[in-house]
């Protein structure tokens, strides 16, 4: 199925977006893509990542960058990967919380439909507690804008596999499997029906 105007989605976050410690050099953003183009075959998607980047950050730049891929003829999508690096430069959880608050409203007042996906678990129980508070923060904000969220700290907070892979990675970075496990909460929490399409690819 293709759909009838190009439809470009700008994935603006973190070293996740860009696949950063997965060997086969896909990350979650590579995964989602390729099971998406069977269903929407002039899918064009641009990963956008900023290391250590807070909210900050992301509110300055997203909707300038996003802007930049889109077209004007065409379905622009954004896809909001949240971090924890307001964690780092000590941003409150009130102000992250109106950052990524005015990245939506922005979005919206520009009709460009947007999907948000939540900060994962991190190897250190002291800093998830931290971002517990920001993934319940952030998953408000989205909700009450009618907005899909996928919430990625909790499953993923106890899961053996993900807590192995940041655990041994020297820069505490998901490998293959965790990026697949990333993908499949992607996947499975919202993604096609946002983008208006179905699976075609089923449960393979």
């Amino acid at each position: 199925m293709s759909s009838v105007n190009p439809m470009t989605v700008a994935v603006v976050g973190g070293p996740l977006v860009a696949g950063h410690g997965d060997g086969r050099g896909l990350g979650w953003v590579g995964r989602v893509t390729a099971r998406t183009l069977p269903s929407v075959p002039d899918l064009r998607v641009f990963p956008l990542a900023v290391p250590h980047e807070d909210s900050a950050g992301l509110h300055a730049r997203t909707i300038t960058e996003a802007s930049l891929r889109f077209t004007s003829d065409g379905d622009n999508r954004l896809v909001l990967a949240l971090g924890s690096g307001d964690l780092d430069s000590a941003r409150s959880v009130a102000r992250a919380r109106l950052d990524v608050a005015n990245v939506l409203d922005e979005a919206l007042a520009r009709k460009v439909s947007t999907f948000v996906i939540g900060p994962p678990p991190e190897y250190n129980s002291d800093r998830n507690r931290a971002i517990s508070e920001l993934n319940t923060s952030f998953s408000d904000v989205a909700k009450r804008r009618g907005i899909a969220y996928v919430d990625t700290f909790t499953p993923l907070l106890g899961h053996p596999v993900w807590q192995r892979e940041i655990a041994s990675s020297r820069d505490h970075l998901p490998a293959q499997e965790g990026y697949g496990l990333l993908a499949w909460l992607v996947l499975h929490r919202g993604w096609f029906p946002w983008l208006g399409v179905q699976d075609v690819m089923g449960d393979v």
